[in-house]
């Protein structure tokens, strides 16, 4: 009985058409599901400090056009809107320290 219990566990995965066996762990089993950002959410990389902000809520940007200066590692980075439309968040400060993967401005495509 104990052994089918513990075969039931195992989960299979093919690799360059290999087939191998595999038991997964609770971390992975418990681990939050992946979803596709939007193409129009702009995040940290890198944790750092907000230097300067040069759009605000509602403003109508293009793609490629500057956002903000975030400094990270002592290096000051350029932050620009990955597609044309709208700002509808912008949830940073400048001054802001933040996190890797902060959502620091939301744009919604025109």
């Amino acid at each position: 009985m104990e052994k089918k219990h513990q075969q039931e566990e195992y989960v299979d995965f093919v690799v360059t058409a290999r087939k191998y066996k595999t038991l997964l762990t609770a971390k992975y089993k418990n681990r939050p599901m992946w979803h596709k950002p939007s193409a129009g959410d702009v995040v940290s990389h890198l944790p750092g400090t907000i230097i300067k902000i040069l759009v605000e809520e509602g403003q109508a940007v293009e793609a490629g056009q500057l956002l903000l200066i975030h400094e990270a590692m002592k290096m000051q980075n350029r932050v620009v809107a990955p597609i044309a439309g709208v700002v509808v968040e912008l949830n940073v400060k400048e001054s802001d320290k933040i996190t890797k993967n902060h959502l620091m401005v939301k744009i919604e495509s025109k």
